[in-house]
């Protein structure tokens, strides 16, 4: 393993319901696509990139018994007793971590089924080249209706993110989407985790409010684009299902 690996985390989000998958009695990660499970393809990806499995930390919640089932023994496995949001997720899967990894890499299990480990590397040599607090990974899309944006100001940095509830007219033209692929120095996440504030309306912490908390406290933070946007495909509909299956047997 790459010694820039070796004290490297990876906390997985695979606690969710899948409401709008009308999961009723599995996990949204469980679903499958081309006849596995939509979170097995990330994790075999990490794997054959060379971190090991107990680098890899699954926060699960809903039905938690079955993701441990599936997947397996030699992964950590936090459980998501309240579910809080993402942000609130990416924390509980944080604690389980050895206590040597000094940063770490947050990944949702439900939209990650194509990503490239290759992908995923750059975003971390970038974070740790840079000595940087956070780093995100953005996409910019055909179509992102339904999704919120990231606006960069006239020298190219990132300036604000845009949830998709207080999206308006004139951001529409704006491609570029935050894919919720983050890398944090661990110190840096836990001291300013107390920081955020919840989501209105929602109650729940989310993991873009790290990006407004870098941005007022100056913070070293760098959006890295996916080079390949067909890497990142959000699965929250039986149609996306369907087409992530359709992609995956091409």
């Amino acid at each position: 393993m790459n010694d820039k690996l070796k004290n490297f985390g990876v906390v997985i989000l695979a606690a969710g319901h899948g409401k709008r998958l009308n999961c009723a009695d599995l996990p949204k990660v469980l679903y499958k696509i081309n006849e596995k499970p939509i979170i097995s393809y990330i994790l075999e990806e990490l794997v054959r990139g060379g971190l090991s499995k107990n680098q890899i930390c699954l926060v699960v919640g809903f039905k938690e018994e079955l993701v441990k089932e599936k997947i397996g023994h030699g992964y950590i496995y936090a459980s998501q007793a309240e579910r809080l949001g993402t942000a609130h997720a990416a924390l509980t899967g944080e604690k389980f971590l050895p206590a040597g990894f000094d940063n770490f890499l947050v990944i949702n299990g439900d939209d990650s089924a194509f990503y490239k480990f290759a992908s995923l590397r750059e975003l971390i040599d970038i974070h740790l080249s840079n000595n940087n607090d956070i780093s995100i990974l953005t996409c910019e899309l055909g179509d992102p209706q339904g999704l919120g944006r990231v606006i960069r100001g006239a020298d190219g940095k990132v300036i604000k993110i845009v949830e998709k509830e207080n999206m308006t007219p004139d951001l529409q033209h704006i491609k570029e989407i935050n894919t919720n692929t983050f890398c944090f120095k661990r110190d840096w996440f836990k001291n300013h985790y107390s920081n955020l504030k919840p989501i209105r309306g929602l109650g729940e912490y989310g993991l873009p409010s790290f990006i407004e908390e870098a941005l007022v406290n100056r913070s070293k933070f760098t959006a890295a684009k996916l080079k390949n946007p067909d890497e990142w495909f959000g699965v929250n509909t039986p149609e996306q299902l369907a087409e992530a299956d359709r992609r995956k047997k091409i």
